[in-house]
C-alpha cells in the first residue's frame, strides 16, 4: 500500500495523492493532552511542554457523555467571554479596560476553534452577565474599586475550570472519548491560566501586555 508523501499515512487504492493537501492536522500531546493545528512542529514535539507529539484522529464526537463534556466545555468559555467583556466595560483604568477587551477577544478565538475541532455551534452569552457571579464561581471577593481584583477573579475562574476538566476527566473510564476530551479541556484551561498570570504580573509592573 502506497502512502502520502507528506505524513506518511497509507494511501488506499493505487492512484497517488497528497492526501492531505489543503488540510490542518491535529496533534495531541501525550504529555500535557493539549491539542495544536498545523501540519507539523519541530521535532515532532509539543510547542507547550515539548512532549511528544501524536496525530489526533478522532472522527466526530459522538456519545451523550462525550457530547456533555462539549456542552461543559461552551458553557465555561461562554462565562469567561462574558466576565471579560464586563470587566472591559466597568474598568476605569483604560489600560486595563482594553486588556479586558483582549483577553475577551482571546475568547471568542478560542471558542471559534473549539467549535471547528470539534463541529459545534456557538450560542450566545447573556448581556445581564454579573461580574459577581464569576467572583461566587472562582471563590473571590468582590472588590469593585479594586482593579487588580479582576485578574484574580479571572485567574482563579479559570483555574476552576482547570480543576473541573481534570477532575471529570479522572472520573472517566480509561480510554474512553470524554476522558481524553476532559484532558484536553483542561490543557486548554491551564494554559490560560498561564496567560494570565503573565499578563497579571506585566500589568502590576508597568508593562505592557503580550497579547
Amino acid at each position: 500500500m502506497s502512502q502520502c508523501p507528506r505524513c506518511q499515512r497509507p494511501l488506499d487504492g493505487e492512484e497517488a495523492y497528497i492526501c492531505c493537501a489543503g488540510v490542518e492536522l491535529r496533534w495531541r500531546c501525550t504529555s500535557c493532552h493539549k491539542v495544536a493545528e498545523g501540519f507539523a512542529f519541530p521535532y515532532g514535539l509539543c510547542p507547550y511542554c515539548k512532549g511528544k507529539l501524536e496525530m489526533l484522529d478522532r472522527g466526530p464526537i459522538a456519545g451523550d457523555e462525550a457530547i456533555e463534556a462539549i456542552r461543559k466545555a461552551f458553557e465555561i468559555e461562554l462565562g469567561g467571554r462574558a466576565f471579560y467583556q464586563r470587566a472591559a466595560r466597568d474598568a476605569d483604568d483604560p489600560h486595563l479596560r482594553d486588556l479586558f477587551g483582549r483577553f475577551a477577544a482571546m475568547e471568542d478565538e478560542h471558542m471559534q476553534t473549539l467549535s471547528r475541532r470539534y463541529h459545534a455551534d456557538l450560542p450566545e452569552p447573556s448581556d445581564d452577565f454579573q461580574i459577581d457571579r464569576a467572583a461566587i464561581f472562582a471563590g473571590i471577593d468582590r472588590k469593585p474599586q479594586d482593579p487588580a481584583n479582576l485578574f484574580r477573579i479571572a485567574i482563579a475562574f479559570e483555574q476552576r475550570a482547570v480543576d473541573f476538566f481534570s477532575s471529570e476527566g479522572e472520573k472517566a473510564p480509561q480510554g474512553s472519548t470524554e476522558r481524553e476530551l476532559y484532558l484536553e479541556l483542561a490543557a486548554e484551561e491551564r494554559e490560560h491560566v498561564e496567560l494570565l498570570g503573565v499578563e497579571f504580573r506585566r500589568w502590576e509592573s508597568g508593562k505592557a501586555g503580550i497579547l
